[in-house]
Protein backbone atom coordinates (compact mmCIF):
# COMPACT_ATOMS: atom_id res chain seq x y z
CA UNK A 1 0.00 0.00 0.00
CA UNK A 2 3.28 2.29 0.23
CA UNK A 3 2.67 3.35 -3.65
CA UNK A 4 -0.80 4.36 -3.23
CA UNK A 5 0.06 6.47 0.12
CA UNK A 6 2.36 8.41 -1.85
CA UNK A 7 0.48 8.60 -5.42
CA UNK A 8 -2.40 10.01 -2.63
CA UNK A 9 -0.16 12.72 -1.28
CA UNK A 10 0.83 13.74 -5.05
CA UNK A 11 -2.59 13.74 -6.38
CA UNK A 12 -3.44 15.62 -3.42
CA UNK A 13 -0.93 17.86 -3.35
CA UNK A 14 -1.67 18.57 -7.08
CA UNK A 15 -5.66 18.55 -6.41
CA UNK A 16 -7.07 22.66 -7.66
CA UNK A 17 -10.25 21.60 -5.75
CA UNK A 18 -8.70 20.31 -2.69
CA UNK A 19 -9.97 23.13 -0.90
CA UNK A 20 -13.27 23.14 -1.24
CA UNK A 21 -13.09 19.86 1.26
CA UNK A 22 -13.13 22.43 3.68
CA UNK A 23 -16.22 23.67 2.82
CA UNK A 24 -18.20 20.76 4.21
CA UNK A 25 -18.85 19.20 7.57
CA UNK A 26 -16.98 15.80 7.81
CA UNK A 27 -18.84 13.51 10.39
CA UNK A 28 -16.15 12.26 13.05
CA UNK A 29 -15.85 8.77 14.66
CA UNK A 30 -13.77 8.37 17.76
CA UNK A 31 -12.84 11.86 17.18
CA UNK A 32 -11.16 11.62 13.77
CA UNK A 33 -12.64 12.69 10.65
CA UNK A 34 -14.40 9.69 9.07
CA UNK A 35 -13.56 8.49 4.98
CA UNK A 36 -17.11 9.41 3.80
CA UNK A 37 -17.94 7.70 0.75
CA UNK A 38 -22.13 7.78 1.20
CA UNK A 39 -22.37 10.83 -0.86
CA UNK A 40 -24.75 8.36 -3.85
CA UNK A 41 -26.82 8.19 -0.45
CA UNK A 42 -26.52 11.50 1.54
CA UNK A 43 -24.15 14.15 0.75
CA UNK A 44 -22.21 16.09 3.21
CA UNK A 45 -23.62 19.28 4.91
CA UNK A 46 -21.82 22.36 3.80
CA UNK A 47 -20.37 24.77 6.02
CA UNK A 48 -22.97 27.43 4.54
CA UNK A 49 -25.76 25.88 4.50
CA UNK A 50 -26.60 27.01 8.84
CA UNK A 51 -25.81 30.68 7.93
CA UNK A 52 -28.27 30.01 4.84
CA UNK A 53 -31.43 28.64 6.99
CA UNK A 54 -30.47 31.03 9.64
CA UNK A 55 -30.88 34.13 7.65
CA UNK A 56 -34.53 33.00 6.63
CA UNK A 57 -35.75 32.22 10.63
CA UNK A 58 -34.00 36.06 10.97
CA UNK A 59 -35.75 37.38 8.56
CA UNK A 60 -39.14 35.27 9.54
CA UNK A 61 -38.41 36.64 12.82
CA UNK A 62 -37.82 40.14 11.24
CA UNK A 63 -40.31 40.84 8.76
CA UNK A 64 -43.24 37.84 9.57
CA UNK A 65 -45.42 37.82 6.14
CA UNK A 66 -43.65 40.84 4.60
CA UNK A 67 -40.55 38.48 4.70
CA UNK A 68 -42.05 37.24 1.02
CA UNK A 69 -41.24 40.75 -0.03
CA UNK A 70 -38.60 42.08 1.90
CA UNK A 71 -36.21 39.27 2.95
CA UNK A 72 -32.96 39.55 2.03
CA UNK A 73 -33.83 36.90 -0.15
CA UNK A 74 -37.77 37.12 -1.19
CA UNK A 75 -39.54 34.36 -0.35
CA UNK A 76 -41.56 35.53 -3.38
CA UNK A 77 -39.07 34.80 -6.11
CA UNK A 78 -36.88 32.18 -4.07
CA UNK A 79 -37.02 29.48 -6.31
CA UNK A 80 -35.37 31.78 -8.97
CA UNK A 81 -32.12 31.81 -7.33
CA UNK A 82 -31.63 28.70 -8.09
CA UNK A 83 -32.81 28.23 -11.60
CA UNK A 84 -29.73 29.42 -13.36
CA UNK A 85 -26.96 27.23 -11.23
CA UNK A 86 -29.25 24.13 -11.28
CA UNK A 87 -29.71 24.66 -15.47
CA UNK A 88 -25.79 24.82 -15.34
CA UNK A 89 -25.55 21.39 -14.01
CA UNK A 90 -28.01 19.52 -15.70
CA UNK A 91 -27.31 20.82 -19.41
CA UNK A 92 -30.62 22.82 -19.69
CA UNK A 93 -32.25 26.41 -20.30
CA UNK A 94 -32.71 28.40 -17.24
CA UNK A 95 -36.76 28.28 -17.91
CA UNK A 96 -36.44 25.00 -18.24
CA UNK A 97 -35.83 23.83 -14.58
CA UNK A 98 -37.39 24.80 -11.47
CA UNK A 99 -37.46 22.89 -7.78
CA UNK A 100 -40.29 21.97 -5.93
CA UNK A 101 -41.81 19.17 -3.46
CA UNK A 102 -40.02 15.79 -2.70
CA UNK A 103 -38.60 13.58 -5.74
CA UNK A 104 -41.10 10.62 -6.45
CA UNK A 105 -43.91 12.96 -6.18
CA UNK A 106 -42.33 15.07 -9.20
CA UNK A 107 -42.37 12.02 -10.83
CA UNK A 108 -45.89 11.50 -10.52
CA UNK A 109 -46.84 14.84 -11.26
CA UNK A 110 -44.65 15.02 -14.37
CA UNK A 111 -45.99 11.28 -15.51
CA UNK A 112 -49.53 13.30 -15.73
CA UNK A 113 -48.38 15.19 -18.50
CA UNK A 114 -45.72 12.63 -20.24
CA UNK A 115 -47.29 9.27 -19.42
CA UNK A 116 -50.39 9.55 -22.23
CA UNK A 117 -51.25 5.79 -22.78
CA UNK A 118 -53.44 5.71 -25.90
CA UNK A 119 -54.80 2.69 -27.71
CA UNK A 120 -52.09 0.28 -28.70
CA UNK A 121 -49.24 2.45 -27.16
CA UNK A 122 -49.57 2.41 -23.52
CA UNK A 123 -46.29 0.71 -22.38
CA UNK A 124 -43.26 1.87 -20.31
CA UNK A 125 -39.60 0.79 -20.81
CA UNK A 126 -37.74 0.67 -17.78
CA UNK A 127 -34.47 -0.93 -16.09
CA UNK A 128 -34.77 -4.03 -14.09
CA UNK A 129 -33.91 -3.31 -11.01
CA UNK A 130 -34.93 0.49 -10.86
CA UNK A 131 -34.45 2.20 -7.87
CA UNK A 132 -37.38 1.00 -5.53
CA UNK A 133 -39.53 4.25 -5.45
CA UNK A 134 -39.47 4.15 -9.72
CA UNK A 135 -40.85 0.95 -9.27
CA UNK A 136 -43.41 1.54 -7.63
CA UNK A 137 -44.31 5.12 -8.97
CA UNK A 138 -44.61 3.46 -12.43
CA UNK A 139 -46.14 0.47 -11.23
CA UNK A 140 -49.04 2.69 -9.76
CA UNK A 141 -49.45 4.78 -12.94
CA UNK A 142 -50.36 2.03 -15.21
CA UNK A 143 -52.73 0.89 -12.24
CA UNK A 144 -54.48 4.31 -12.72
CA UNK A 145 -54.97 4.27 -15.83
CA UNK A 146 -55.89 0.75 -16.07
CA UNK A 147 -53.49 -1.36 -16.81
CA UNK A 148 -51.72 -4.31 -15.49
CA UNK A 149 -47.95 -3.72 -14.40
CA UNK A 150 -47.14 -7.31 -15.79
CA UNK A 151 -48.28 -6.31 -19.29
CA UNK A 152 -47.46 -2.15 -19.12
CA UNK A 153 -44.22 -2.51 -17.71
CA UNK A 154 -41.61 -3.60 -19.65
CA UNK A 155 -38.09 -3.85 -17.76
CA UNK A 156 -35.00 -4.84 -19.26
CA UNK A 157 -32.52 -7.15 -17.64
CA UNK A 158 -28.29 -7.60 -18.17
CA UNK A 159 -27.18 -10.61 -19.72
CA UNK A 160 -27.30 -13.95 -18.22
CA UNK A 161 -23.93 -13.98 -15.83
CA UNK A 162 -23.54 -9.97 -16.35
CA UNK A 163 -24.43 -6.92 -14.06
CA UNK A 164 -24.90 -3.81 -16.65
CA UNK A 165 -27.12 -3.35 -19.52
CA UNK A 166 -25.64 -2.81 -23.18
CA UNK A 167 -27.05 0.20 -24.94
CA UNK A 168 -27.77 -1.82 -27.95
CA UNK A 169 -29.89 -4.04 -26.02
CA UNK A 170 -31.94 -1.11 -24.52
CA UNK A 171 -32.20 -0.17 -28.39
CA UNK A 172 -33.24 -3.55 -29.44
CA UNK A 173 -35.83 -3.40 -26.98
CA UNK A 174 -37.21 -0.26 -28.13
CA UNK A 175 -37.11 -1.31 -31.67
CA UNK A 176 -39.09 -4.68 -30.23
CA UNK A 177 -41.73 -3.02 -28.92
CA UNK A 178 -41.82 0.60 -31.20
CA UNK A 179 -45.04 1.00 -31.79
CA UNK A 180 -46.46 -0.31 -27.99
CA UNK A 181 -44.22 2.56 -25.89
CA UNK A 182 -45.42 5.51 -24.57
CA UNK A 183 -43.04 6.36 -22.18
CA UNK A 184 -39.19 5.26 -21.66
CA UNK A 185 -38.14 5.76 -18.37
CA UNK A 186 -34.63 5.22 -17.05
CA UNK A 187 -32.41 6.66 -14.05
CA UNK A 188 -29.54 8.11 -16.05
CA UNK A 189 -27.12 6.57 -13.36
CA UNK A 190 -28.48 3.34 -11.55
CA UNK A 191 -28.40 3.40 -7.89
CA UNK A 192 -26.70 0.01 -7.48
CA UNK A 193 -24.27 -0.92 -10.23
CA UNK A 194 -23.41 3.20 -10.95
CA UNK A 195 -23.79 2.32 -14.53
CA UNK A 196 -23.91 5.90 -16.59
CA UNK A 197 -26.52 5.02 -19.09
CA UNK A 198 -25.72 6.62 -22.83
CA UNK A 199 -28.34 9.05 -22.24
CA UNK A 200 -28.43 10.40 -25.64
CA UNK A 201 -28.66 7.25 -27.27
CA UNK A 202 -31.21 6.23 -25.94
CA UNK A 203 -33.72 9.09 -25.41
CA UNK A 204 -32.67 9.55 -29.84
CA UNK A 205 -33.85 5.89 -29.71
CA UNK A 206 -37.00 6.06 -27.58
CA UNK A 207 -37.87 9.67 -29.48
CA UNK A 208 -37.33 7.72 -32.99
CA UNK A 209 -39.78 5.24 -31.73
CA UNK A 210 -42.30 8.08 -30.98
CA UNK A 211 -42.16 7.19 -27.21
CA UNK A 212 -41.88 10.06 -24.67
CA UNK A 213 -38.39 9.68 -22.73
CA UNK A 214 -37.67 10.97 -19.14
CA UNK A 215 -34.96 10.17 -16.46
CA UNK A 216 -34.50 9.87 -13.08
CA UNK A 217 -30.94 11.80 -12.21
CA UNK A 218 -31.16 10.94 -8.70
CA UNK A 219 -27.50 9.74 -9.14
CA UNK A 220 -26.78 11.56 -11.75
CA UNK A 221 -27.13 15.21 -11.19
CA UNK A 222 -23.98 17.05 -9.39
CA UNK A 223 -22.26 13.54 -10.63
CA UNK A 224 -21.97 13.49 -14.05
CA UNK A 225 -22.38 16.21 -16.74
CA UNK A 226 -25.48 15.87 -18.71
CA UNK A 227 -27.10 17.96 -21.47
CA UNK A 228 -30.54 17.52 -21.36
CA UNK A 229 -31.96 20.08 -23.02
CA UNK A 230 -29.04 19.32 -26.24
CA UNK A 231 -30.10 15.38 -25.87
CA UNK A 232 -33.75 16.43 -26.65
CA UNK A 233 -34.91 15.01 -23.50
CA UNK A 234 -38.09 15.00 -22.53
CA UNK A 235 -38.43 15.61 -18.69
CA UNK A 236 -36.57 14.34 -15.82
CA UNK A 237 -36.60 14.47 -12.23
CA UNK A 238 -33.71 14.85 -9.40
CA UNK A 239 -33.18 14.92 -6.08
CA UNK A 240 -31.45 17.01 -4.23
CA UNK A 241 -29.62 15.46 -1.21
CA UNK A 242 -27.18 12.99 -2.57
CA UNK A 243 -24.10 14.43 -5.01
CA UNK A 244 -26.51 18.03 -4.41
CA UNK A 245 -25.33 17.84 -1.07
CA UNK A 246 -28.97 19.66 0.40
CA UNK A 247 -30.04 17.96 3.13
CA UNK A 248 -32.25 14.95 3.97
CA UNK A 249 -35.61 15.32 2.18
CA UNK A 250 -34.66 18.46 0.88
CA UNK A 251 -36.44 19.83 -2.32
CA UNK A 252 -36.13 18.15 -5.48
CA UNK A 253 -35.63 19.65 -9.33
CA UNK A 254 -37.45 18.51 -12.59
CA UNK A 255 -36.57 19.63 -16.24
CA UNK A 256 -39.39 20.01 -19.09
CA UNK A 257 -37.61 20.43 -22.47
CA UNK A 258 -38.41 24.11 -23.78
CA UNK A 259 -40.69 22.74 -26.63
CA UNK A 260 -43.51 22.38 -23.93
CA UNK A 261 -42.87 25.81 -22.68
CA UNK A 262 -46.32 27.52 -24.06
CA UNK A 263 -48.29 24.43 -24.21
CA UNK A 264 -51.41 25.00 -22.16
CA UNK A 265 -53.15 21.94 -23.72
CA UNK A 266 -50.53 19.76 -22.29
CA UNK A 267 -52.35 18.10 -18.74
CA UNK A 268 -50.94 18.86 -15.61
CA UNK A 269 -52.04 19.11 -11.68
CA UNK A 270 -52.34 22.71 -11.23
CA UNK A 271 -51.34 24.78 -8.59
CA UNK A 272 -51.47 28.37 -7.60
CA UNK A 273 -47.67 28.91 -7.55
CA UNK A 274 -47.56 27.58 -11.42
CA UNK A 275 -49.96 30.09 -12.05
CA UNK A 276 -49.18 33.57 -14.19
CA UNK A 277 -46.91 35.65 -11.77
CA UNK A 278 -48.83 39.18 -12.78
CA UNK A 279 -52.31 37.48 -12.20
CA UNK A 280 -51.56 35.14 -9.37
CA UNK A 281 -52.78 37.33 -6.48
CA UNK A 282 -55.99 37.91 -8.22
CA UNK A 283 -57.21 35.15 -6.65
CA UNK A 284 -59.24 34.30 -9.86
CA UNK A 285 -60.31 30.94 -11.20
CA UNK A 286 -59.14 29.83 -14.58
CA UNK A 287 -54.99 28.59 -14.61
CA UNK A 288 -53.14 29.98 -16.74
CA UNK A 289 -49.52 28.88 -16.71
CA UNK A 290 -46.29 30.53 -16.15
CA UNK A 291 -44.22 29.52 -19.69
CA UNK A 292 -41.84 26.88 -18.78
CA UNK A 293 -40.52 24.32 -16.28
CA UNK A 294 -42.23 27.33 -13.65
CA UNK A 295 -45.54 26.35 -14.90
CA UNK A 296 -45.63 23.43 -13.40
CA UNK A 297 -44.70 23.99 -9.57
CA UNK A 298 -48.11 23.91 -7.09
CA UNK A 299 -47.15 25.58 -3.87
CA UNK A 300 -44.99 28.64 -2.51
CA UNK A 301 -41.19 27.81 -1.85
CA UNK A 302 -40.42 25.52 0.73
CA UNK A 303 -38.13 27.90 2.19
CA UNK A 304 -36.03 26.46 4.54
CA UNK A 305 -35.31 23.70 2.19
CA UNK A 306 -34.68 26.13 -0.59
CA UNK A 307 -31.80 27.52 1.24
CA UNK A 308 -29.37 24.93 1.92
CA UNK A 309 -29.97 24.16 -1.56
CA UNK A 310 -28.72 27.44 -2.78
CA UNK A 311 -25.49 27.13 -0.83
CA UNK A 312 -24.35 24.03 -2.45
CA UNK A 313 -25.23 25.77 -5.93
CA UNK A 314 -22.70 28.42 -5.20
CA UNK A 315 -19.92 25.87 -4.09
CA UNK A 316 -20.91 24.03 -7.96
CA UNK A 317 -21.13 27.39 -9.29
CA UNK A 318 -17.85 28.08 -8.17
CA UNK A 319 -16.02 24.55 -9.12
CA UNK A 320 -17.56 23.80 -12.06
CA UNK A 321 -18.95 20.82 -13.64
CA UNK A 322 -16.23 20.17 -15.64
CA UNK A 323 -13.29 20.77 -13.17
CA UNK A 324 -15.70 18.10 -10.78
CA UNK A 325 -15.58 15.40 -13.03
CA UNK A 326 -11.61 15.42 -13.98
CA UNK A 327 -11.62 15.27 -10.70
CA UNK A 328 -14.36 12.21 -10.42
CA UNK A 329 -12.38 10.44 -13.04
CA UNK A 330 -9.16 10.44 -11.54
CA UNK A 331 -10.52 9.75 -7.87
CA UNK A 332 -12.85 6.87 -9.36
CA UNK A 333 -9.93 5.09 -11.22
CA UNK A 334 -7.96 5.68 -8.16
CA UNK A 335 -10.39 3.58 -5.97
CA UNK A 336 -10.40 1.17 -8.47
CA UNK A 337 -6.37 0.74 -8.54
CA UNK A 338 -6.52 0.50 -4.63
CA UNK A 339 -9.43 -1.97 -4.61
CA UNK A 340 -7.68 -4.21 -7.25
CA UNK A 341 -4.30 -3.95 -4.95
CA UNK A 342 -6.26 -4.85 -2.07
CA UNK A 343 -8.26 -7.99 -3.26
CA UNK A 344 -4.62 -9.04 -4.89
CA UNK A 345 -2.86 -8.71 -1.23
CA UNK A 346 -5.85 -10.62 0.69
CA UNK A 347 -5.86 -13.28 -1.51
CA UNK A 348 -9.38 -13.02 -2.38
CA UNK A 349 -11.63 -12.30 -4.88
CA UNK A 350 -13.45 -8.41 -5.23
CA UNK A 351 -16.06 -7.78 -8.24
CA UNK A 352 -16.50 -4.61 -8.87
CA UNK A 353 -20.23 -4.74 -11.07
CA UNK A 354 -19.63 -0.89 -11.77
CA UNK A 355 -18.15 -0.44 -15.74
CA UNK A 356 -14.56 -0.16 -15.34
CA UNK A 357 -14.79 2.14 -18.41
CA UNK A 358 -14.54 5.62 -17.10
CA UNK A 359 -17.08 7.26 -19.63
CA UNK A 360 -19.51 4.14 -18.01
CA UNK A 361 -19.60 5.39 -14.39
CA UNK A 362 -19.95 8.61 -12.01
CA UNK A 363 -18.18 8.22 -8.71
CA UNK A 364 -19.11 5.24 -7.69
CA UNK A 365 -17.92 1.62 -7.16
CA UNK A 366 -19.85 -1.07 -6.38
CA UNK A 367 -18.49 -4.04 -5.05
CA UNK A 368 -19.34 -7.43 -4.98
CA UNK A 369 -18.07 -8.82 -1.80
CA UNK A 370 -18.38 -13.04 -2.47
CA UNK A 371 -18.26 -15.26 0.98
CA UNK A 372 -17.93 -11.85 2.89
CA UNK A 373 -21.24 -11.23 3.84
CA UNK A 374 -22.41 -7.80 5.78
CA UNK A 375 -19.30 -8.16 8.09
CA UNK A 376 -17.35 -6.61 5.41
CA UNK A 377 -19.34 -3.94 5.45
CA UNK A 378 -19.92 -3.38 9.18
CA UNK A 379 -16.08 -3.83 9.70
CA UNK A 380 -15.45 -0.69 7.30
CA UNK A 381 -18.04 1.43 9.43
CA UNK A 382 -16.93 1.08 13.15
CA UNK A 383 -13.68 1.95 11.59
CA UNK A 384 -14.87 5.63 10.44
CA UNK A 385 -15.11 4.30 6.62
CA UNK A 386 -18.91 5.32 5.73
CA UNK A 387 -20.62 2.97 2.78
CA UNK A 388 -23.49 1.79 1.88
CA UNK A 389 -24.71 -1.49 2.37
CA UNK A 390 -27.03 -3.04 -0.53
CA UNK A 391 -28.76 -6.44 -0.82
CA UNK A 392 -27.86 -9.20 -1.31
CA UNK A 393 -23.87 -8.50 -1.12
CA UNK A 394 -22.74 -5.37 -2.34
CA UNK A 395 -20.89 -2.34 -0.70
CA UNK A 396 -21.26 1.15 -2.56
CA UNK A 397 -18.42 3.49 -2.06
CA UNK A 398 -19.01 7.18 -3.82
CA UNK A 399 -15.40 9.17 -3.79
CA UNK A 400 -17.02 12.44 -4.14
CA UNK A 401 -14.90 15.00 -6.30
CA UNK A 402 -15.99 18.36 -3.61
CA UNK A 403 -15.03 16.72 -0.20
CA UNK A 404 -12.72 13.19 -0.67
CA UNK A 405 -9.66 12.96 -1.23
CA UNK A 406 -7.30 10.38 -2.32
CA UNK A 407 -6.00 10.04 1.47
CA UNK A 408 -9.30 9.21 1.80
CA UNK A 409 -9.69 6.05 -0.61
CA UNK A 410 -6.12 4.55 0.57
CA UNK A 411 -7.50 4.93 4.44
CA UNK A 412 -10.74 3.10 2.48
CA UNK A 413 -8.17 0.49 0.96
CA UNK A 414 -5.96 -0.42 4.48
CA UNK A 415 -9.67 -0.65 6.17
CA UNK A 416 -10.75 -3.03 3.85
CA UNK A 417 -7.42 -4.83 3.63
CA UNK A 418 -7.92 -5.42 7.14
CA UNK A 419 -11.29 -6.70 7.21
CA UNK A 420 -10.59 -9.03 4.34
CA UNK A 421 -8.25 -10.85 6.06
CA UNK A 422 -10.00 -10.86 9.80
Amino acid sequence: MQYLRDLARKYDNEDPLARYREQFHIPKVDGKPCAYFTGNSLGLQPATAKDAIIQELDDWAKHGVEGHFHARNPWYSYHELLMAPAAAIVGAKEKEVVHMNGLTANIHFLMVSFYRPEGERYKILCEAKAFPSDQYALESQVKFHGYRPEDAIIEIEPREGEHTLHEEDIEAKIEAHKDELALVFIGGVNYYTGQWFDMERITRAGREAGAVVGWDLAHAAGNVPVKLHDWDVDFAAWCTYKYLNSGPGSVSGIFIHEKYANDTDLPRFAGWWGHDKDERFLMEPGFKPVPGAEGWQLSNAPVFSMAPHLASLRIFAEAGMDALRQKSLKLTAFMQETVEAVAKSAGTKLEIITPKEPERRGCQLSLFAHGQGKSLFNHLMENGVYTDWREPNVIRAAPVPLYNSFADVVRFGEVLEEGLKK
